[in-house]
């Protein structure tokens, strides 16, 4: 849940921050506000979630070889995310800001596509092993 509230507030705060110079940019304005507001809450639930997925799925899979690739670039994204995040919000650099606020906005676009191909192709795994498996004990 937490992550389906970063991709919805930062897709929310990209149209908004797009709407603030309208007519109506005050209440655009304030919308973009609280929906950052909002994608800085979750973000902090969705550290805690990355931190328990590593010991519980990240490293038993790749001990077990599965779903390496797309595992790998779900990590990938997460610490891309977690960094341009970082540099949005503590550095002060107005020649990286531009850069961090693109990569981090193209890659948030990015991982619920990413998720779906990562579970999908993680399942698909699954359901191959226990079949192998099943013609194993017989």
């Amino acid at each position: 849940m937490a992550f389906a509230i970063l991709f919805v507030t930062g897709a929310g705060w990209l149209l908004a921050d797009q709407l603030k110079e309208a007519p109506s940019g005050e209440a655009w304005q304030s919308a973009a506000a609280y929906l950052l507001m909002t994608h800085g809450g979750a973000a902090m639930v969705a550290l805690l979630l990355l931190g328990a997925l590593v010991p519980l799925h990240v490293r038993r899979s790749w001990l077990a070889r599965r779903n390496r690739t797309t595992g790998a670039a779900m990590v990938t994204c997460n610490v891309v995310l977690i960094l341009t995040a970082f540099g949005l919000y503590y550095l002060g650099s107005e020649a990286l800001r531009p850069w961090a606020s693109w990569l981090h906005i193209g890659v948030g676009l990015l991982l619920p596509a990413l998720l779906v191909v990562h579970i999908t192709l993680g399942r698909r795994s699954t359901r191959a092993l226990e079949a192998a498996l099943g013609r194993w004990k017989k």
